[in-house]
């Protein structure tokens, strides 16, 4: 039994020893704190005649003694210590101001991209007829100007100029409007339309008509004669009319609320509200592309006057005062044509009226 208790303290031993080796002092401190505290209670008649007397000045040798290792033990962890605090304050002072230009830069990343987040919340995808119609509503309200890139406008001189100009007028307020459309002069972009067109669909269209090279030209030639009748009857609008020598599978509008930008497919189309980088993309887009293309001179349009209905020999004299002439072959049938498609334009979208 009695053999069994010293292998215990033994280990007991054997376990402390190594933590007693590598601190020493404290360890020491820690024995010398004991044996005070032993010594402070013990019996004063065990030191002799003058017991209190050696009492006390044991305990306050051994408490002396105790602060002083105490104090060692002290200052050499702060030595230990002051290496690596060195270490560690230098590498992340010298580190702090690349990690402070990292944290603006992800201030700036994230702030470019919430924009970027609310900016394409407001690029709308149209899915109906309907959406469309209402969103070209929408953008015709209240309008200032209107830009337009497209094919030939069909549906511009339908809806779109004709419900300006007349809101305009009710209102007594200055119209800008700008369009670029299909140059009628040069045949290889008409007849690439017209097979453009007659490839998405063969048969005629709400119209009933097919699409040619011919209908191409014709309705070309259309939309600038309407920009001219127009001009003429309202003092307010500055209309510009711009032919391109290429063609497009997109439709823009432009107004100062929105753009809208469609395609063949009447179920499908963008929207986007003013203010927006997208906006501002195709307003950049559209004004530049008209830049390019070959100008309609429609500061002409005093010097040849057209009637309520035009007659052949205005839309004939109208085309060869802008140094646009119109095809030899055009008989008055031709002409008669093109008036009727300028100014009783059928909407090519025109949805169908419930019984």
């Amino acid at each position: 039994m009695r053999g069994e208790t010293m292998g215990r303290v033994g280990a007991a031993l054997r376990r402390v020893a190594p933590w007693a080796a590598q601190n020493a002092d404290g360890a020491i401190a820690l024995g010398l704190a004991i044996t005070v505290g032993i010594l402070g209670i013990m019996p004063e008649e065990i030191f002799g005649d003058e017991g209190e007397k050696i009492q006390n000045q044991l305990v306050s040798a051994a408490t002396l003694v105790i602060l002083a290792l105490v104090a060692t033990a002290l200052l050499r962890d702060r030595l230990r210590q002051a290496p690596v605090e060195a270490t560690i304050t230098s590498g992340a002072l010298s580190e702090l101001p690349v990690r402070l230009a990292r944290l603006e830069q992800i201030e700036t990343l994230v702030t470019g991209t919430r924009r970027a987040l609310d900016e394409l919340q407001l690029v709308r995808v149209l899915a109906s007829p309907l959406e469309i119609a209402q969103a070209h509503r929408d953008a015709r309200s209240g309008t200032t100007r209107w830009s337009f890139k497209g094919g030939t406008g069909t549906f511009l001189r339908a809806v779109t100029l004709p419900e300006c100009v007349v809101a305009a007028r009710k209102d007594k307020r200055h119209l800008t409007v700008r369009i670029e459309i299909i140059d009628p002069t040069n045949n290889e972009v008409c007849e690439a339309y017209a097979h453009y067109r007659r490839s998405l669909a063969d048969a005629p269209d709400v119209t009933g008509e097919t699409w040619t090279t011919d209908r191409v030209r014709k309705e070309s030639f259309a939309t600038i004669l309407a920009a001219f009748w127009h001009r003429q009857r309202y003092g307010l609008l500055d209309i510009g009319v711009g032919l391109s020598s290429t063609m497009t599978t997109f439709r823009w509008d432009l107004s100062a609320s929105r753009v809208i930008m469609t395609i063949e497919d009447p179920n499908r189309a963008m929207t986007a509200l003013a203010g927006t980088f997208y906006y501002e993309s195709c307003d950049t887009e559209l004004r530049l592309s008209l830049e390019q293309a070959r100008r309609v001179p429609l500061e002409s349009y005093k010097h040849v006057p057209l009637s309520d209905e035009p007659t052949v020999e205005e839309v004939q004299e109208l085309f060869r005062g802008i140094e646009l002439p119109l095809p030899r072959t055009y008989n008055d049938r031709d002409i008669v044509d093109i008036a009727r498609k300028a100014l009783r334009a059928k909407d090519p979208y025109e949805l169908p009226q419930r019984t």
